[in-house]
């Protein structure tokens, strides 16, 4: 509605008038429940089929130095635990569901991912729907023939081994034909007539990102006081996840290895409706907590990566 000629006192008290009469806009206060204790015997008490979606990344068994945890099993024993844990997943899991997993190897054991991808893509768990590599750091030549270099990453002193600057995320689902909402985690087009020449837009200036995602960390000035933890992801990542899933704020997340707490923090930033996570460190699990609670839900810096001297590989050899 268009107002007519008014003095601008009267036009500026209908406009007040109407503001206040509006409804404030609905925003979902996102319920977390943090759980501190072991995650296998904590989804035992969970409902089965109560959940949209997980994301998470457990211990690699590369003999990181987590404060509670001993990441050195053998190579059966692990796989043996991460199918146990999996199979609660799968349980708790909607039909619609998905779970993402991130995984990486290290130069010297670059077999690591995908032997557990096949322990859990058993008959009786799930099936690879998508895969995915996070791209912590990248270099591009521009058509000026310019390199341009992106992200962060430790380099690896070896005469053997190149720089390790990706990890998977691997989608698995129930049925491997769960729907997922590619536009809403895409990006827009760079030519722009694309958009009016491919029906399939639907006139919207946003396509699939694919599969590779570029998310750096940012820098932090102390890994000790920033990010003590010695595997996380940014936040940004879940929140692809969370995108890519299409439910919005009705979503509810589990992550059975909360850290500190970055599933959480994408959980809140993005409002969705519940978050579960599990810790077996209290440390950790306080952390997380604490980062939760100092998240503004509409601005927060929240990717973190480590500044401190490049002569530590980012895992180990």
């Amino acid at each position: 509605m268009i107002l007519p000629l008014l003095n601008p006192d009267l036009r500026s008290l209908i406009t007040r008038h109407r503001l206040q009469r509006s409804p404030p806009l609905r925003t979902i206060a996102t319920s977390f429940q943090l759980h501190h204790g072991d995650c296998l015997a904590g989804m035992r008490e969970l409902e089965s089929e109560s959940v949209d979606l997980v994301v998470t990344s457990p211990p690699y068994n590369l003999g990181l130095n987590y404060r509670s945890y001993a990441d050195d099993s053998p190579r059966a024993s692990f796989l043996e635990w991460c199918s146990a844990w999996s199979l609660e997943v799968q349980r708790l899991l909607r039909p619609n569901g998905s779970f993402f997993l991130n995984l990486s190897g290290s130069p010297s054991n670059p077999l690591l991912p995908h032997q557990l991808l096949l322990a859990l893509t058993s008959p009786e768990l799930f099936i690879l729907q998508n895969t995915f590599h996070w791209i912590k750091s990248i270099s591009i030549e521009t058509r000026d023939k310019e390199t341009i270099s992106a992200g962060h990453f430790k380099p690896i002193n070896s005469a053997r081994y190149v720089n390790d600057c990706h990890e998977f995320v691997f989608h698995l689902t129930k049925s491997g034909s769960t729907q997922i909402d590619r536009r809403s985690a895409g990006v827009p087009y760079a030519d722009k007539s694309n958009i009016k020449r491919w029906k399939h837009t639907g006139g919207y200036d946003k396509r699939c990102r694919g599969n590779t995602w570029f998310i750096p960390y940012e820098t932090i000035r102390s890994r000790k006081d920033q990010r003590p933890h010695p595997a996380t992801y940014p936040p940004s990542l879940v929140e692809q996840c969370i995108r890519l899933q299409g439910q919005g704020e009705s979503t509810v997340l589990l992550d059975p290895f909360l850290g500190i707490g970055s599933s959480a923090i994408a959980a809140k930033k993005l409002n969705i409706q519940t978050c579960i996570g599990f810790e077996i460190d209290e440390e950790y699990l306080q952390i997380a907590k604490d980062r939760i609670e100092s998240t503004d839900s509409e601005n927060f810096q929240h990717d973190v990566a480590d500044s401190s001297s490049p002569s530590d590989p980012e895992l180990p050899l």
